[in-house]
């Protein structure tokens, strides 16, 4: 008989102790730091489990984007005087209230405009425009409640000075604050140009080139923005670096020079003669230029097929002479 009462005194005891847990459990506590979006701060932001109370004011939040502090004892009798019987300050002095705001610093509002300014014109791509900002705050307040915080109402922007102007409206605290940009929107082009100085005749490789974005007004006519047409060709003059390139720079490379001795080769069935003649003109590969035989001074059209060789072709050729000559 004793065992079983020991055996129910000891579950009612467990029962009072698990009773007792949760009810501690469900007490409210105070938080140390409060971060609301709201214009007022409530009993469920300074305490959790506020139950049926949570939605109760108790003090007016501070400005958008800025935090204060408040005294503990002062947010305790408040929400006991609202109804929450068992607030505490729960060793807390102070508790730091935060308010959140939507900010724009002066890279997001250029950002803005950019993608603004792309939007109403057509073709035009925000990540080649270059904003500079001359009228703006340093930084923009907006409610975070609001799904777009900065409407913008019109814009002016005059392609050939660059200068623009944006009308805008900000959703705040209470209703709508205007807000005006101004500035300087440049479109930008990116083109090939070298990294270091190129010598007349110097041969165009891959590891020469560089990119660089100049605004499109000064971009030159027939400026290159792909640099394949060049790569392999030859300059025809010295170039210098971080300069845009234009395909006139460059030329096939020359594989034989004005005066210079080449070798004459003739193919034909069976035999193949080769002569020397003096190049009359430069020439690349593939080329057709004039060549002086070094014997018979005769002139005859030849195609240039690599460094100091050329090919003559013809119905009738002209059969040049195998005798050794001197140059």
């Amino acid at each position: 008989m004793i065992k079983h009462l020991l055996k129910a005194a000891t579950g009612l005891l467990l029962v009072s102790l698990a009773a007792f847990q949760a009810l501690a459990d469900e007490r409210p506590v105070l938080r140390s730091q409060v971060m609301t979006l709201s214009d007022i701060v409530t009993i469920g932001d300074f305490y959790s489990n506020a139950g049926m109370l949570a939605e109760k004011p108790l003090f007016r939040s501070p400005d958008m984007g800025t935090s204060g502090n408040v005294s503990a004892t002062l947010v305790a009798e408040r929400a006991r005087a609202a109804g929450l019987t068992a607030a505490g300050t729960d060793g807390l002095r102070t508790v730091a209230v935060f308010r959140g705001a939507t900010r724009f610093n002066r890279d997001q509002l250029a950002g803005l405009v950019r993608n603004t300014l792309a939007e109403r014109n057509a073709g035009l791509d925000p990540a080649k425009l270059d904003i500079r900002l001359l009228q703006a705050p340093d930084q923009v307040l907006a409610d975070p409640k609001v799904h777009d915080p900065i409407r913008v109402d019109r814009v002016e922007w005059s392609e050939t000075s660059g200068h623009f102007t944006l009308h805008a409206t900000v959703a705040v605290e209470i209703g709508t604050q205007s807000l005006t940009l101004s500035g300087i929107a440049t479109e930008m082009i990116d083109v090939v140009a070298l990294l270091q100085p190129l010598r007349r005749g110097d041969i165009l490789k891959e590891e020469d080139l560089d990119v660089i974005r100049l605004a499109r007004n000064k971009v030159p006519a027939g400026a290159l923005t792909e640099a394949d047409d060049i790569l392999g060709k030859e300059a025809r003059t010295n170039i210098r670096a971080n300069a845009p390139l234009a395909r006139r720079d460059f030329q096939r490379p020359m594989l034989v020079e004005r005066s210079e001795k080449v070798t004459v080769v003739y193919e034909m069935a069976g035999m193949k003669l080769t002569s020397r003649a003096q190049a009359m003109e430069d020439g690349g590969k593939g080329d057709v230029i004039d060549v002086r035989n070094l014997q018979s001074r005769r002139i005859v059209p030849a195609t240039v097929s690599s460094r100091g060789q050329v090919r003559v072709y013809a119905a009738n050729p002209i059969v040049a002479s195998l005798n050794s000559e001197t140059d």
